[in-house]
């Protein structure tokens, strides 16, 4: 298959955390295609950060898991092309993508993000029909429709998406008082508070491994769910929204308790998760001094 190449005006920037085993799939397609990486290495222990070098990804190290949102300030921040593209390391883009999204971005110059058509590993196709910031095109029942064409939408994925560098850094990036879950639904958010368009294009295809970015580890689910929690409360509180938090600590509490009832672990980790999120949340806990991430800088 011939090689399709991209003019020199975008950097892929990918936040590897445990991600040895994706990156060379992730970066290989995006070689391909002539995009060059910036690897923004959370503290991995498996050689995350050897891999992306050995690759030609240039790196960044993080002395510690900084996050996703913060990390990914950190790569956009050294990129120096107009444009970047903000991956996951469990996305692999079809051969013609990144082209296929700078050429929408100039068919759509009011569009302040683009997103390619995301595969899911069962084959489905990733579009979310509403999110919980959306400020335009509501969608309160969640009705599920898929796109035919280029479509101006109320959420896309932060798995993978083009941005121009200056409008990213004219926002202040990804909200770093948030160490994961809710950052994409946030920066989509103040996107279309500036009167940009969010622009899911179709004739731009990745696959995404959902889950695959970092490797299995202990607590890993009960963490994940923690920060799913007290991030949906936190951005739930930016905009003014009611707080989820009551009802989250409430319901997450019971299921706890009946997981733990019948000794299954991984729904006591997943729903003890949820319910000590939705309680820090409400004890005024930050979510960084969890993490015990000390350097950050206030969003509101």
């Amino acid at each position: 298959m011939r090689a399709v190449t991209v003019p020199a005006s975008v950097t892929a920037v990918v936040v590897a955390y445990d991600s040895a085993h994706a990156l060379p799939d992730c970066l290989g397609a995006l070689a391909r295609d002539g995009v060059p990486a910036i690897v923004v290495d959370n503290a991995s222990t498996d050689g995350s950060a050897e891999v992306a070098a050995r690759l030609g990804a240039a790196v960044i190290r993080n002395g510690v898991n900084e996050g996703y949102g913060r990390a990914n300030n950190r790569g956009v921040a050294a990129a120096t092309t107009p444009f970047v593209l903000i991956i996951n390391p469990d996305v692999i883009l079809d051969p013609g993508a990144v082209a296929a999204l700078l050429d929408a971005a100039a068919r759509y110059p009011d569009a302040g993000l683009l997103a390619p058509m995301l595969i899911e590993p069962d084959g489905r196709v990733f579009f979310q029909p509403r999110s919980l910031l959306a400020p335009y095109l509501r969608n309160p029942a969640g009705v599920e429709w898929l796109p035919e064409g280029d479509c101006c939408a109320p959420f896309l994925s932060g798995a993978v998406f083009l941005m121009r560098r200056d409008l990213f850094t004219a926002l202040g990036g990804f909200d770093e008082n948030i160490f994961l879950f809710y950052e994409d639904d946030d920066l989509c958010r103040r996107i279309a508070d500036a009167g940009h368009a969010l622009v899911h294009v179709a004739g731009a295809v990745a696959r995404h491994g959902r889950g695959r970015s970092s490797a299995p580890a202990p607590g890993r689910i009960f963490r994940g769910r923690w920060h799913q929690a007290w991030s949906r409360a936190y951005v739930s509180r930016k905009y003014g929204l009611p707080n989820p938090a009551p009802a989250m600590a409430l319901k997450n509490v019971v299921k706890a308790l009946g997981a733990a009832l019948l000794f299954n672990r991984g729904r006591m980790a997943r729903y003890g998760g949820s319910a000590a999120g939705a309680i820090a949340a409400l004890r005024g806990v930050d979510a960084l001094d969890y993490q015990g991430i000390l350097d950050r800088r206030k969003g509101f």
